[in-house]
């Protein structure tokens, strides 16, 4: 079965938000998902770093990716 959604970012949650936000600005509704709340809660592991994915429809993909390497350039400058 073809998913009509794709994963653009994952990572850290503050990264995931911020560009969580970004797209917003664009019109663009991103999906997060968040493994951790999921089911990783019943390993009970606390030193397990959370992972967000962030996923935007096919439709949006183009011009999503300028929008995550940018935010991810901002970050690491």
């Amino acid at each position: 079965m073809e998913t009509q959604y794709t994963n653009i970012y994952t990572g850290s949650f503050i990264i995931a938000q911020r560009i969580q936000s970004k797209l917003e600005d664009v019109g663009i509704e991103p999906i997060l998902k968040d493994e951790y709340r999921i089911g990783l809660r019943a390993v009970l592991v606390t030193d397990y770093p959370r992972l967000i994915e962030v996923f935007v429809h096919n439709d949006e993909l183009e011009k999503s990716l300028p929008i995550v390497q940018s935010t991810l350039a901002e970050i690491e400058a």
